[in-house]
């Protein structure tokens, strides 16, 4: 008999172990390595031979929303890079309701850890800009922030991660007010870092170095470098997700056309799976079946300049967590640049950011007809600003999140 139990992740370790070949020690000291709260457990099902088997989604499947978030309005938060703005897209009626300006460049939309607040990452207007999700308005003045490419938060909610790509940093802060606390130098050795994800017991993080083709493993007990792992001198990583089982790392590299798998304990690559041109962003179906692969490649703007396969045609590719191989491939009629986004609350809607067509692309993902990925198909798509980024769909089920436009747990 299945009998379902709570796997409880200790925060505290006094050692990670090895965290794969040429792990480096940091030169700096840890700021706090004692009396940090426990990570909110993942589920596991115990098997009659005593196995526990993870499931990192099990808390962010269809429907299952947060208190917190139950009464927000079903909205899209667009950052539109080239115009400094967000475009608010209504999930009923597919309808752009509102766009106001935020700061110079925002790239993500992130929701906070606590889930009361969705973070406009001003990249290039070096600051954050608060959006309440009960109102879809603006909360308050933007909060002054180095470099924010990207934003994540450490899974016991203790610290926020603010990615700092152009110092080639992870900044550390305090996740409301955002004062630095650490400033983690990951080096040129990874230049370019974007990406992160988060191994289920909360130990250690994987951020993705896009201009050294190489990964970065973090302590973040210690706040420290553990090791690097290189892809290929010609590689360029984009997004990372971990599979439902929390063993293997999905991670999308747009010069390689596919994405590698990694094993994220001994930091290792096993393996490689071909999609699509100028592959992109990665997001797990909520029955956790499957993985999305926005594959970038496709027709360009014509205030856009030119990247690798820009003449190509942009799709989605759906690969099968359980034979880590493509079972679907999702066209874009007349071409496309699909970028980043996530799944609807109800898991059956795709919704993805055109990068370089200054759309919104939303996909039937086919779980209404019971998750068969073959009936995935593009629905429409919604005109916003230029260069629309790091789209985020709330509210999405689970009982916090870890950054990006939406990584629950």
């Amino acid at each position: 008999m299945i009998i379902v139990v709570v796997l409880l992740a200790v925060y505290l370790v006094a050692n990670l172990g090895n965290g794969g070949a040429g792990a480096t020690a940091p030169t700096s000291p840890a700021t706090h390595a004692a009396h940090l709260p426990s990570v909110p457990s993942t589920s596991a099902t115990v098997t009659p031979g005593g196995g526990a088997a993870v499931d990192v989604y099990s808390h962010a499947r269809a429907g299952m929303l947060s208190d917190v978030v139950r009464t927000d309005p079903p909205l899209v938060y667009v950052p539109n890079l080239h115009d400094g703005t967000v475009s608010v897209i209504d999930q009923r009626t597919l309808k752009v309701v509102d766009s106001y300006a935020t700061g110079r460049e925002p790239q993500h939309v992130v929701p906070s850890w606590d889930l009361r607040t969705l973070w406009v990452n001003n990249n290039a207007g070096n600051s954050l800009s608060p959006i309440d999700p009960r109102t879809g308005r603006l909360a308050g003045p933007a909060v002054p922030v180095a470099d924010p490419y990207n934003l994540y938060f450490t899974p016991d909610g203790r610290s926020a991660m603010v990615i700092a790509e152009a110092l080639h940093r992870i900044d550390f802060r305090d996740p409301h007010t955002f004062a630095l606390r650490n400033g983690l130098d990951v080096g040129t050795a990874c230049e370019g870092v974007n990406h992160v994800d988060f191994a289920p017991d909360g130990t250690y993080a994987i951020a993705t170095c896009e201009f050294a083709g190489r990964l970065v493993k973090i302590d973040l007990v210690h706040e420290r470098v553990l090791g690097y792992l290189d892809l290929g001198r010609t590689a360029a990583p984009q997004d990372i997700k971990i599979e439902p089982a929390g063993k293997v790392w999905y991670v999308a590299d747009m010069n390689a056309d596919g994405v590698h798998i990694i094993d994220g304990d001994s930091f290792t690559r096993i393996g490689f799976v071909q999609t699509g041109p100028e592959t992109h962003g990665l997001y797990p179906s909520r029955d956790g079946r499957f993985l999305y692969v926005a594959n970038r490649g496709g027709h360009m703007s014509s205030d856009m300049v030119p990247f690798p396969h820009s003449g190509t045609q942009g799709s989605v590719s759906v690969i099968s967590f359980a034979t880590r191989s493509v079972v679907a491939n999702w066209p874009i009629p007349g071409g496309g640049t699909p970028d980043m986004g996530n799944v609807s609350a109800d898991g059956t809607r795709l919704w993805l950011s055109g990068r370089r067509s200054n759309v919104v692309y939303v996909f039937d993902t086919g779980a209404a007809a019971g998750a068969d990925p073959t009936t995935g198909r593009l629905l429409t798509k919604i005109p916003v600003g230029r260069e629309p980024h790091g789209l985020t769909v709330w509210p999405q089920p689970g009982r916090y999140s870890l950054g990006h436009t939406g990584i629950m747990r």
